[in-house]
């Protein structure tokens, strides 16, 4: 059978309460299982949040002491990969009994990742994608990802993969995800702008895969009182306006975008319809030129420290000694 409901959740994260965004993230997931979705889509940053309008007290050359105390809360509404949060995630999938993907910010030591986390329907965590490139400002607060996080997974709702907000402007990712046979392309992101839409339609019918783009829709109100970002303090004000969508392989869309307000917006998809639409477009196969370009992805963890004895085996427990963790190294089920 290859008629899935998939769905896009469009809502905003409680900025710095990572407990409270958790229940309303149950909340959002028992709508979609409502209806009947067997793979819901959150947004970048959902769980740990996206805190648009805050500058960390950075200028060239300082930084503040309110500035770290900004980077401390944030840290702090981080997650643990795998861990409590994760656990608690995964609950929610399997309640569901459907696949999730959404946006967190992981911790690891002092460093925070913008990662896309994989559920599958029985609560596992199945890999994660850490985003390989933070735009502007983001650079001050995340860490860059590497190439032994860049999954396509084979599953009963299509082969799963995931871009982050403008990773989807980076050419080389996108053929590496359409290379690895991607007919389900996930685009967690905070872009609320118009032009998104004309990307998010460009992706799908460049590689022919449906594409499922969530969007958080965040209002001041979603912070707390002592948050001094730019956009001033009315709970009313928009710090970013949604814009979900879901886009079929002919660049068509099958729902929304939606602005404005909290959505869970789902679609009925027939994953032939990407084997229909590569008749006469196939960017990693027909259509390809591997005689005159190539490409090639370096898929090894990068760390800083990699400790290697006389032995020449890895120390135990030395990451950088590692390869790719893969679903082995990060999973976890539901409690």
């Amino acid at each position: 059978m290859t008629l899935r409901r998939v769905a896009v959740v469009q809502a905003g994260t409680s900025l710095f309460d990572t407990p409270r965004t958790l229940d309303r993230m149950q909340a959002l997931c028992e709508e979609a299982a409502r209806q009947g979705v067997e793979l819901a889509v959150f947004p970048e940053a959902y769980v740990g949040g996206y805190p648009k309008g805050l500058d960390f007290g950075a200028r060239m050359g300082t930084r503040s002491a309110e500035g770290r105390e900004d980077f401390l809360r944030y840290w702090q509404a981080a997650i643990d990969v795998p861990g409590a949060e994760t656990a608690r995630i995964g609950a929610f999938a399997a309640a569901m009994k459907a696949h999730l993907v959404v946006g967190v910010i992981e911790r690891e030591g002092a460093t925070l990742y913008c990662s896309a986390l994989f559920f599958g329907p029985d609560g596992t965590l199945l890999d994660r994608h850490r985003k390989l490139m933070p735009t502007a400002s983001e650079r001050l607060v995340w860490g860059q990802g590497d190439g032994s996080t860049l999954p396509v997974l084979d599953t009963a709702v299509g082969r799963l993969g995931a871009a982050i907000c403008w990773e989807n402007y980076m050419p080389a990712l996108r053929q590496t995800l359409y290379a690895r046979g991607i007919n389900v392309w996930c685009a967690p992101t905070v872009d609320e702008r118009e032009i998104w839409q004309a990307s998010m339609r460009h992706i799908a019918y460049e590689g022919r895969t449906f594409v499922l783009s969530a969007c958080q829709y965040l209002t001041r109100a979603d912070a707390p009182e002592a948050y001094d970002c730019i956009q001033g303090a009315d709970p009313k004000t928009e710090l970013i306006r949604g814009g979900s969508v879901i886009v079929g392989p002919m660049g068509d869309i099958l729902a929304g975008p939606v602005y404005g307000r909290e959505a869970v917006l789902s679609a009925d998809i027939d994953l032939m319809d990407t084997i229909r639409a590569r008749y006469d477009l196939d960017v990693a196969g027909h259509y390809a030129r591997p005689d005159v370009f190539s490409l090639t992805v370096d898929a090894r963890p990068r760390k800083g420290v990699s400790v290697v004895p006389a032995s020449g085996h890895p120390v135990a427990g030395d990451e950088g000694g590692r390869a790719a963790e893969g679903a082995a190294g990060c999973g976890d089920t539901a409690a």
